[in-house]
C-alpha cells in the first residue's frame, strides 16, 4: 500500500502542468528556454500523471499538512478543469487528519471571475508577478505581442479582492527598478493593498558565462533596495505588511531555520515535476545533469531521496567558499543561492555569490533591529513595541 512508504526526510515538489508554456515573454525569465528540453511536446500534464503523483506525494509526506505548489510557464494555461480535477484528486488519497494546501504563481493575465471564485473556495494561495508601477512593470514583463500587462494584472488584484483570495505578490528586481525602492514598496503597499510581498533579485548569466545580463541586478544595489524598503518597513509596517526576506532574517536571528531556500544551509529538498512526470533537482537546475527520471517509472520518494539529490543538497554547505565560512552574517545568508555563486572570492577561490556585497551589507544593517526584535519576540510583546522603541 503507498501508505506505508518509508520516508527518509520530508520534501516538497513544485508541479509545471504546462512545463515552460508561458502566454507572456517576460525579458528576464530564465525558465522558458527549457521548453528545448521537450520539443515536439504538447506540454500538457495527463491527469493520469497527475493522479499518480498525487498519490505518491500525499503518502510520502509526513507531516498533517501536504502542500501543492503549481507554477510554470505560466500554469493557468492548462485550464481550470484541470485544477478541479486535481483538488478531486487530492481529497481521494489525502489520510484522515491531513490537510492539503495549494498554492499557484500566476502572471495574472488569465484570471477572471471563475478562476478567482475557484482558488476562494478551495483555499488557493496565489502568488501574483507585478514588478511595481506601470512603467516599472511592464518594463520587462510584456507579452507575446510586446504589450505591457500591467493593467490585466491589476485586474487580476480587484477580481482576487473581490472573491476573498489570500495572494501574496513577487517581484522581480531588476536594473529598471532596483533604482525605486520606495515607489515600489509603497505602491505594492498602498496601491495594490498587499500584505506578504518577496523580492525576487534578477541575476541572468550572460550565454559565454563570462558576466550578467545588463538587465541584471547590480549586488549593492539590491542591497541597498532592501536596506531602504526595511528603514521604511520598521518604521511604519512592522507586524502589518510581511517581507519575505524580512521575515527569513529574524527568524535566523531567533535562532531558526530562514525558511527560504536560498538561505538554507544545504537545498534539495524542494524538487521540480515537469509536465511529462520527469523530476529534476530545483526549479534554477532544470537540465539533463539534475534529471531524477521520471515518477510514471519510479517511486517518487526513492527518486527525491536520490544519493545525487542529497549530494546536489549537501553541495551548497560543502563547497562554501572560506571566506564565507567566517562571514559574521554566514548564518543567515549560508552564500545565498548556488546559481548565483558566479564570482571569485578576493583571493581567488571559485564561488563566492554574485549578490554577497548586497546581502551582506543589508543584513550587517538589520542586526540592530532584528537583535530588538528577537528580543521583543521572545518576551511575548507585540511588533509595535519594535516600533515604540526605534522611535525613542
Amino acid at each position: 500500500m503507498v501508505n506505508t512508504i518509508p520516508v527518509r526526510r520530508s520534501f516538497q515538489v513544485m508541479l509545471k502542468p504546462v512545463g515552460a508554456t508561458c502566454n507572456l515573454a517576460c525579458a528576464y525569465c530564465f525558465y522558458l528556454e527549457k521548453a528545448a528540453l521537450y520539443e515536439g511536446s504538447h506540454f500538457r500534464m495527463s491527469e493520469t500523471l497527475l493522479d499518480t503523483f498525487t498519490q505518491h506525494y500525499v503518502a510520502a509526506q509526513p507531516r498533517r499538512e501536504v502542500f501543492f505548489a503549481w507554477q510554470g510557464g505560466e500554469p493557468t494555461l492548462r485550464g481550470l478543469s484541470f485544477f478541479e480535477t486535481a483538488v478531486e484528486i487530492q481529497e481521494r488519497y489525502a489520510r484522515p487528519g491531513q490537510t492539503v494546501r495549494n498554492a499557484i504563481q500566476t502572471n495574472g493575465v488569465l484570471l477572471d471571475s471563475e478562476w478567482c471564485r475557484f482558488f476562494g473556495q478551495n483555499n488557493f494561495l496565489v502568488g501574483l508577478s507585478l514588478d511595481g508601477p506601470e512603467e516599472l512593470h511592464d518594463t520587462y514583463r510584456r507579452d507575446r505581442a510586446a504589450r505591457g500587462t500591467f493593467g490585466r494584472v491589476m485586474r487580476a488584484v480587484d477580481l482576487l479582492k473581490r472573491h476573498g483570495v489570500d495572494f501574496n505578490i513577487l517581484t522581480c528586481v531588476h536594473a529598471e527598478n532596483v533604482g525605486r525602492p520606495l515607489a515600489v514598496y509603497r505602491f505594492l503597499r498602498d496601491d495594490v493593498g498587499a500584505r506578504f510581498v518577496q523580492f525576487i533579485p534578477v541575476v541572468e548569466r550572460t550565454p559565454n558565462g563570462a558576466g550578467v545580463s545588463p538587465r541584471s541586478v547590480e549586488a549593492a544595489a539590491y542591497g541597498q533596495f532592501l536596506i531602504t524598503i526595511f528603514d521604511a518597513w520598521i518604521r511604519h509596517d512592522v507586524g502589518q505588511v510581511f517581507v519575505r526576506t524580512f521575515d527569513a532574517a529574524l527568524a535566523a536571528w531567533l535562532g531558526y531555520r530562514p525558511g527560504i531556500c536560498i538561505f538554507e544551509e544545504t537545498c534539495g529538498r524542494a524538487l521540480i515535476l515537469e509536465h511529462t512526470g520527469d523530476l529534476y533537482s530545483c526549479d534554477h537546475f532544470v537540465d539533463s545533469t539534475h534529471s531524477l527520471g521520471n515518477v510514471q517509472e519510479a517511486p517518487l520518494h526513492v527518486l527525491a531521496n536520490h544519493s545525487r539529490q542529497q549530494r546536489f543538497g549537501a553541495d551548497k554547505r560543502d563547497a562554501l567558499p572560506r571566506c564565507c565560512r567566517d562571514c559574521p552574517v554566514r548564518f543567515v545568508c549560508n552564500g545565498g543561492c548556488p546559481k548565483d555563486r558566479i564570482v571569485p572570492t578576493p583571493e581567488g577561490q571559485h564561488g563566492l555569490n554574485y549578490l554577497c556585497s548586497g546581502y551582506r551589507a543589508f543584513f550587517q544593517h538589520v542586526d540592530g533591529p532584528m537583535r530588538m526584535m528577537a528580543s521583543e519576540w521572545r518576551a511575548g510583546r507585540p511588533p509595535s513595541n519594535v516600533m515604540r522603541l526605534l522611535a525613542t
